[in-house]
């Protein structure tokens, strides 16, 4: 009897123990990010960053970051991207043609990470210092076969209702338009819309606002001063209330620009800019605990190097292969929740799953098509021309 009863007593301890490893594993499951800060360095691979902390003898906020992985840039249609395929692949599943703007390479349009998310309850934002019409801020919002439809691409971010607030240039697309139409004042007197001209006096507490503040793309770092870490903070305290969090995609445009130009003290003003607002958004991460950051760029640009031209180990200088992009890999950089997904090596279009994934959320990768008859009359076009 007195076994019976040590078996008994036995069994009931392991169930017992058994029960609260099972509880505290539960208990331990990972976090779920509520929001999702997604920061893209237009034209920026590991030697924009490093020459920026060659530069100023600094750790950028980069060196912050705990996980980092290695990305695949390539494009549908070519080994070297440009931005609208680039930002395609990031925003959604899919690797589209050089040129396109949030469709695949049959000109279906396809769901993006910032729509999907806002079907998911999630208010939306993206700031940028370019045009808000430029490819990687329309690759999120809109489907266009050419990039460079921009005056197109400023009529869909109006009727959107996926976008809860939009910070950049490129106002002319918007009230210079080549079919007459003040596409502001439509805004604000049928869609919905507050727009202002600068960052001053926005009411923070309206869902819907854009801020257009010049009438091309921003002027450069070094004109517009922090123009960009203070709109990422502008977006931040706007969404911050949102119930069910948010998405903001924040762009550092110019860096491109700047390597395009092989202009290596502008390259520097843009990083510096870049990581200033890589700053702000790892710093409200930090401080909030349920926020996912995460940085990358959608290729190099420039093909810099730092070679010794003296040969002597010692002196070192910028130089760049190209004008133009190169087919670099570039880095993506993770903190929070879910931020232990983006190791390794990664296509850039499995960005979005991995986001979603962090989320809590099913990554469903279909195509979708809001209005057929528009599309179907943008496939035509695209046939017909195809040069597009």
């Amino acid at each position: 009897m007195k076994k019976l009863t040590a078996l008994l007593l036995s069994i009931f301890l392991f169930l017992g123990t058994m029960t609260c490893c099972a509880q505290k594993e539960e208990s331990q499951e990972p976090a779920k990010a509520v929001n999702v800060i997604y920061l893209i360095g237009d034209g920026m691979a590991l030697p924009q960053v490093y020459a920026a902390m060659l530069a100023t003898g600094d750790e950028m906020t980069f060196s912050q970051f705990p996980y980092i992985g290695v990305v695949d840039t390539r494009s549908a249609s070519n080994d070297i991207t440009d931005s609208a395929a680039g930002g395609t692949a990031l925003a959604s599943d899919h690797r589209t043609k050089n040129g396109m703007v949030g469709m695949n390479p049959d000109s279906i349009p396809v769901k993006t990470v910032l729509e999907a998310l806002k079907e998911q309850g999630k208010e939306t934002g993206i700031v940028v210092s370019c045009y808000v019409t430029h490819a990687t801020p329309a690759v999120f919002y809109a489907k266009e076969p050419k990039r460079s439809n921009y005056e197109n691409i400023a009529l869909q971010l109006a009727e959107t209702d996926n976008v809860n607030l939009i910070i950049g240039g490129g106002r002319k697309h918007f009230n210079q338009r080549d079919d007459s139409l003040n596409l502001i004042e439509r805004m604000e007197n049928e869609l919905g819309w507050k727009v202002y001209d600068t960052l001053a006096d926005i009411d923070e507490t309206c869902k819907k606002y854009a801020v257009l503040a010049n009438d091309d793309h921003m002027p450069k770092a070094a004109e517009r001063g922090d123009f960009l870490p203070r709109a990422v903070k502008t977006a931040l305290r706007t969404l911050d209330s949102a119930a069910n969090g948010f998405f903001l995609m924040v762009e550092g445009s110019q860096i491109d620009f700047a390597c395009h130009a092989n202009d290596s003290t502008w390259m520097m003003d843009e990083m510096l800019d870049f990581d200033y607002a890589v700053q702000v958004a790892l710093d409200y991460a930090k401080e909030k605990g349920n926020t996912l950051v995460v940085v990358t760029a959608d290729h190099e640009t420039g093909g810099l190097t730092f070679p010794d031209k003296q040969g002597k180990y010692t002196n070192v200088s910028f130089a760049y292969s190209t004008g133009s992009h190169t087919s670099l890999p570039v880095l993506v950089y993770a903190y929070g929740p879910g931020a232990e997904q983006f190791t390794g090596w990664m296509q850039n279009k499995d960005l979005k799953a991995k986001i979603m994934n962090a989320c809590g959320l099913e990554n469903i990768s279909d195509s979708i098509v809001e209005n057929p008859k528009r599309f179907k009359a943008v496939k035509t076009n695209l046939d017909s021309n195809p040069n597009n």
